[in-house]
């Protein structure tokens, strides 16, 4: 009995301490569970929803790019994109069979697609083909039973409305290169596109915008399961041109498919309204992609369509120039207006024997008749008289020799040559004959197409800085404010009257190219520019056709203009490479050129004008 007693207490004792441990233990449980679930409930949530939710960055709508009146010139276009999902393909080789048997898919596709497949999870949708038309859309959608895996996506895809006819200036944007990646994350999406040339290149950051997000819900793979939530992009800026995109079309189509370019501004204001190089080049291949055979006939072609011409040609300016060795010549005294200089036809600098273009010379002739008949002779004379140096000075104030600061790349500065230069790059010293040979804007001397509109403009406009200007400001009407570059009226008036005799005068060299509808006539200035060096047999024959020599050994043809004469408003500049004679060649297209122009001021208002009549319709439609 007491043996049983002993027994029992030690039962109890042990059942006790259990009892206690498990208390104890069960305390602690609950204690960790109420700090867990109570105290560290939001931060464990926060955690609970990382893992299941995922922000991913959406690619903004690029921004527009719009002519002076708000047209569009380069806006975004859907684009449908064949995808492939590689784990609801099954055999993917056997797909991409089956799927280019209704969109063909080059070598160059399979081996990128089964790279990424290698390289990707199996759930993360690959690009097969991009910009499929409705045709193939439908297609595949309608074979889709056959096609596991495949599916339709559509995104954004940046369009160039006109291509051809303004790609020089707009550029184009392609997929982001390994060394262009930097800290912002769009550059990482696929498929995002920048700018790599002209004005995308220039505002790429503008035109971006900035990125959106998806919200989605994701499973511990990673997997999409669904979208919970989603804010777009914001669009990028819009960038609005000086260009007159009527203007542009008009030029672009003149020119055609012929090496030249041409370069229209306001002489008040300094905005360009157009700016044509041609051959051109569709901005939209580069965006979806070139195969080799499309970029060896841009690079190999003899008439550079990649290369803008009216800002990265230089070009010796030939008789385009006699307008600033005129004005050098007036100001130093070196020649007056009633100076006369005898033209026999060429004229003797030591051993060296210097020819006028026309043989047997234009006789005595002053500095107004010079101008309107090209007298070689005379401006031999007026530049050996002057000085290459003040020249040079004269070149540069009217805005040749120096970037004039467009805003595009590969504007090139030219080259306004000096005394100093001479020694500075050849260890040489000037020669006097050098100085003659530039007195007709050839030798050293090199400008581009948009320095000689812009020389043009500040000959126009009674002597003032105009610089162009190709993007408009907040207030598009507003005038830059201008400086005077300095020049004396008198000697701006006989210089003009002597371009006004180019083109209406009884002897001007473009005299068949002038305007003859009333009140737009214009003024302007031939220039031919040998590209190689003329035989002593063929001067003497006096027989050189351009047509019977090789493209490449043609003479350029130049012709710079204004108009109207009366009240100016418009210049411009006209390149044709190889093209035989500024009279011949150049002139007859300036004449278009300005007549176009003219008759679109009339017809066109004011941009300010457009916009509120654009807005007037729209309230009435609404």
């Amino acid at each position: 009995m007491h043996r049983d007693s002993e027994r029992h207490k030690l039962f109890s004792r042990r059942a006790a301490m259990l009892g206690g441990g498990k208390s104890l233990l069960l305390s602690t449980l609950v204690g960790r569970m109420y700090y867990l679930q109570v105290v560290e409930s939001s931060r464990y949530k926060t955690l609970a929803e990382e893992n299941r939710i995922n922000f991913r960055l959406l690619a903004p709508p690029r921004g527009r790019i719009v002519d002076r009146f708000g047209r569009a010139m380069a806006d975004n276009q859907q684009n449908y994109r064949a995808v492939v999902i590689p784990e609801q393909s099954g055999d993917l080789a056997v797909t991409l069979g089956l799927l280019s048997k209704i969109i063909p898919l080059s070598d160059k596709d399979w081996r990128r697609i089964l790279r990424e497949a290698k390289r990707k999870r199996a759930f993360v949708p690959i690009t097969v083909r991009e910009n499929l038309n409705w045709g193939d859309v439908a297609r595949i959608e309608v074979n889709a039973p056959d096609l596991p895996g495949v599916l339709i996506d559509v995104g954004q895809s940046r369009n160039y409305i006109y291509s051809t006819e303004i790609a020089h200036v707009m550029g184009y944007v392609a997929a982001v290169s390994e060394d262009e990646v930097s800290d912002d994350p769009l550059l990482e999406l696929p498929g995002f596109r920048i700018g790599k040339a002209g004005i995308e290149k220039v505002y790429d950051m503008q035109l971006r915008g900035q990125g959106g997000s998806s919200q989605v819900e994701v499973n511990a793979l990673g997997r999409v399961i669904r979208e919970l939530a989603r804010q777009e992009g914001q669009v990028g800026n819009e960038v609005r041109l000086t260009i007159n995109l009527d203007l542009q079309r008009f030029i672009a189509k003149l020119l055609g498919d012929e090496s030249a370019s041409a370069v229209v501004v306001d002489v008040h204001s300094g905005d360009v309204l157009a700016m044509v190089s041609s051959p051109s080049f569709d901005p939209n291949m580069f965006n979806k992609g070139l195969d080799q055979a499309q970029w060896d006939s841009l690079v190999h072609n003899e008439k550079s369509p990649l290369t803008n011409k009216t800002i990265s040609g230089q070009y010796a300016p030939g008789s385009t120039f006699k307008m600033a060795v005129g004005l050098a010549a007036l100001e130093k005294g070196a020649i007056t207006p009633e100076t006369k200089v005898h033209c026999s036809g060429s004229v003797k600098m030591g051993n060296a024997k210097f020819h006028c273009w026309k043989r047997g010379g234009h006789g005595s002739v002053n500095m107004e008749e010079a101008i309107e008949q090209s007298c070689d002779i005379y401006f031999y004379e007026a530049a050996r008289r002057t000085g290459i140096d003040r020249i040079s000075a004269m070149a540069e104030r009217l805005g040749m020799g120096k970037s004039l600061d467009l805003g595009l790349p590969g504007e090139r500065r030219g080259l306004m040559p000096t005394r100093k230069w001479k020694m500075k790059t050849y260890n040489e010293p000037w020669q006097m004959g050098e100085t003659m040979i530039s007195g007709i804007g050839q030798g050293y001397i090199l400008v581009t197409p948009l320095q000689l509109a812009i020389m043009t403009a500040r000959i126009a406009n009674g002597g003032f800085s105009v610089s162009p200007r190709l993007v408009t400001e907040d207030d598009a009407n507003e005038k830059p404010v201008m400086e005077s570059i300095g020049l004396i009226p008198e000697h701006l008036q006989l210089v003009t009257n002597g371009m006004n005799n180019v083109v209406n005068g009884v002897k001007g060299t473009a005299r068949k190219a002038r305007i003859h509808e009333t009140g737009m006539e214009m003024a302007g200035k031939t220039g031919t520019v040998q590209v190689r060096r003329i035989t002593k047999s063929e001067r003497e024959s006096g027989v050189i056709n351009n047509n019977d020599l090789p493209w490449k050994e043609r003479d350029h043809a130049l012709f710079v203009g204004f108009g109207p004469v009366e009240n100016p408003r418009f210049a411009v500049s006209v390149v044709v490479e190889h093209g035989g004679s500024g009279s011949g060649a150049a002139a007859p297209l300036a004449r278009d050129i300005l007549l176009e122009a003219q008759k679109l001021a009339l017809s066109t208002p004011a941009p300010s004008e457009r916009e509120a009549e654009t807005k007037m319709k729209e309230a009435d439609v609404t």
